[in-house]
């Protein structure tokens, strides 16, 4: 048998021991900070099937059909993928479960690498489904493990719920031997599992009657942690605001576990022993708007707003008028930047160069949005870089070709094919440049359909980007190197010149995959004409201190630089 041991871990990783200590054994999910290293830390553990999926939809699928077949099963993704899984998430809450079943979702509060500050847990209560939000690390495995327990008694998926600051927090974790969960035979049931008008309208009545069911359950809870200290306030928090809570005040605090549903009555008796009541939460007014809609006198919003992240700093600002100390030094602006040797760089100098209306994609190319590239026009969420230039060209229709559609190989998979085939279908007139930069970069490099490699490391079907675009109907389908600038000019100038939808396939392996650089570019003084034609793509290895200079610590040797001097200043080392 295991021994009980004590370490230090991320929330994230803690949540992976918990997967393993609840027995789960199917893991499907899509890379996406702030909760892609629970997935990589899962794969670790033999006994535990772990894959990353096309999207946040396949990996919910995935994860039901595991739990209908017997055993537990889990999908993980970001806020934002639960935009792209809630099709079936939300039926599956008609359905319910056989295995355990639970989603963890990962909030991004203050948008650390993400296009809004979507709040996960209006999803909870508009999927019908129980939602559990942990504070620390322990609690992220205790609560997961909980969570399964839940799945199976209430005959449902469940929902636990991060932020990126819990996420990413280290803390003690208590790691306990796995659960030996015996699979569940799957018994043929139509009425449970084919969601036909006729058995979801049942199932619809089921859902009602299991959340009174556990509307009472959570009053008596004990994950339900209440402090009495000042009993001139109380305050009702969950999270990691409960963590600033209570190092920045006196009060007396209600931290519940439950998001969905809350402990509505035990909340109100709580209310009833302090003077004064106040919510501490993130983003929306979830719980505030809940005790209010329950008749509980309460605040929130109106004291810490509806944007970004809470502090122990803010928390005592909004509440005591202290402000927090300032420094006597300032720290100097470090936006993110492509790496020096980013393959995508040199696509986006060419794009600027002939001025074009760019539709762009989420992953280290939107980065081209930025100075001094200043390249991209759009960018919404995944995979909508085609749909958008699509229909940019269809309102502009008539006009010369002026719109390129710019997204990677993994988003590609991800949701960018279908916009292929629409464009085609509906006799569109759009270039598309695939970046292919062979892995799926900007959340840490995982493997996805198009490397030919799975979670685990094994090798498997490397998904053929050319072949597959042919096969949507695209007539001119091209690869060309993305280090080379002025071919890839000239092709992007003919397919523009050209009626129907093109693709263009940028490839070159993301310059952090190869650690065996060439050797590194210098500067010719006695050549260099200072005209700075170099510095226009914006790599980091270039910079200017009255002479033009190249970091031997930065450079990659990838000579796209040198390919933008006129004068050969720029040669290898």
């Amino acid at each position: 048998m295991e021994k009980t041991e004590k370490k230090l871990m991320i929330c994230n990783e803690a949540i992976a021991r918990g997967a393993y200590e609840a027995g789960v054994k199917v893991i499907s999910s899509y890379p996406g900070t702030p909760s892609t290293e629970i997935t990589e830390f899962a794969s670790k553990y033999a006994e535990i099937y772990t894959e990353w999926a096309p999207n946040e939809k396949v990996a919910v699928e995935t994860a039901i059909g595991a739990s209908i077949a017997g055993v537990r099963s889990m999908a993980c993704m970001k806020h934002v993928g639960v935009n792209v899984a809630a099709d079936p998430l939300f039926t599956s809450a008609y359905t319910g479960i056989n295995g355990g079943f639970v989603i963890v979702v990962a909030d991004d509060p203050a948008m650390h690498s993400s296009q809004n500050e979507q709040d996960s847990r209006l999803y909870a209560t508009a999927a019908h489904v129980p939602m559990l939000e942990p504070s620390d690390s322990n609690e992220g495995k205790e609560y997961l493990k909980h969570a399964y327990e839940l799945s199976e008694k209430y005959d449902t998926p469940v929902m636990l719920r991060l932020t990126t600051r819990v996420a990413h927090s280290q803390s003690i974790v208590v790691e306990n031997p796995r659960q030996n969960v015996p699979d569940k035979p799957y018994v043929k049931n139509p009425n449970k599992y084919v969601m036909m008008p006729a058995m979801a309208r049942k199932r619809h009545e089921y859902v009602e009657s299991r959340e009174i069911k556990l509307s009472s359950d959570v009053e008596l809870s004990p994950l339900t942690t209440i402090e009495m200290r000042s009993l001139d306030l109380g305050i009702v928090c969950a999270g990691g605001v409960y963590q600033y809570v209570k190092e920045a005040t006196d009060a007396s605090i209600f931290k519940t576990a439950f998001i969905n549903p809350l402990p509505i009555e035990s909340i109100r008796e709580f209310s009833k022993t302090v003077k004064k009541l106040i919510v501490a939460e993130e983003l929306e007014p979830y719980i505030e708007n809940s005790l209010k809609a329950a008749g509980i006198e309460c605040s929130g919003k109106s004291l810490f707003g509806r944007q970004g992240e809470l502090s122990v700093a803010t928390i005592k600002k909004n509440l005591q008028g202290v402000e927090p100390p300032t420094n006597d030094y300032s720290m100097p602006n470090r936006p993110p930047v492509m790496c020096a040797g980013c393959p995508h760089r040199g696509v986006f100098y060419v794009l600027k160069k002939l001025n074009l209306t760019v539709s762009g994609d989420i992953g280290c190319y939107t980065l081209g949005a930025a100075p001094p590239l200043g390249a991209l026009d759009l960018c919404v969420c995944m995979g909508a870089s085609i749909g958008m230039a699509h229909g940019f060209d269809k309102a502009v229709a008539g006009s010369s070709k002026k719109t390129v559609s710019v997204i990677g190989d993994s988003t590609f998979v991800h949701s960018g094919i279908t916009g292929v085939i629409n464009a085609v279908y509906n006799k569109g007139n759009s270039t598309i440049i695939i970046l292919d930069n062979s892995i799926t970069g900007m959340t840490g490099h995982q493997q996805n359909p198009a490397t030919g490699v799975t979670l685990k490391g094994e090798t498997t079907h490397k998904l053929d980007l050319h072949a597959l675009v042919l096969a949507c109907g695209v007539q001119n389908a091209l690869v060309v190197d993305a280090y080379e600038l002025k071919k890839l000019e000239n092709i992007i100038k003919s397919e523009l010149s050209k009626p129907g939808v093109s693709v263009i396939i940028a490839k070159r392996p993301c310059a952090l995959l190869n650690k065996k650089y060439p050797a590194p570019y210098q500067i010719l003084k006695e050549k260099c004409r200072k005209c700075k034609a170099c510095l226009k793509i914006g790599c980091p290895a270039l910079f200017n201190t009255g002479n033009i200079e190249i970091s031997k610590e930065h450079c990659v040797g990838c000579g796209v630089c040198a390919a933008l001097c006129s004068f050969g200043a720029i040669c290898s080392t």
